[in-house]
């Protein structure tokens, strides 16, 4: 329930290869969490909401490429924060190989006003 308290959107999921995708594509998920007093701190959005979000978006990156919900466990995340967020944020994230018991990602996240960088993520996952 409380990821759902996120507002979070999902802007798109991409399973198969999009037309005249570059080379180096993988599948993965776009989402966006709303900027909200309520996941701030002095009008900063709380580094565990960005967190969360970014979570929440491999997750979905990583069904993309299953085609299909599996049980994982986080086991490893890393975020460098770029700069201070009190805005909207698209996080993109992105599958990027699959091993047959663990699954590895990275996650973008950035302004949805002018798209510069604030924050990235690296993860790890073992399949249940």
């Amino acid at each position: 329930p409380w990821v759902q308290d996120l507002g979070l959107l999902v802007e798109a999921v991409e399973a198969g290869r999009p037309a005249g995708a570059p080379a180096d594509w993988q599948p993965g998920a776009v989402i966006r969490l709303p900027y909200s007093s309520k996941l701030s701190r002095e009008g900063v959005v709380c580094p565990q909401a960005l967190l969360a979000t970014s979570d929440t978006a491999m997750i979905l990156a990583c069904a993309a490429a299953w085609n299909g919900y599996r049980a994982v466990s986080i086991i490893d995340q890393t975020m460098h924060f770029l700069r201070p967020v009190n805005f909207d944020v698209l996080i993109d994230a992105r599958v990027v190989r699959i091993a047959r018991s663990t699954s590895f990602g990275r996650v973008l996240l950035s302004s949805a006003v002018d798209r510069r960088p604030v924050g990235m993520v690296s993860s790890a996952y073992a399949m249940l």
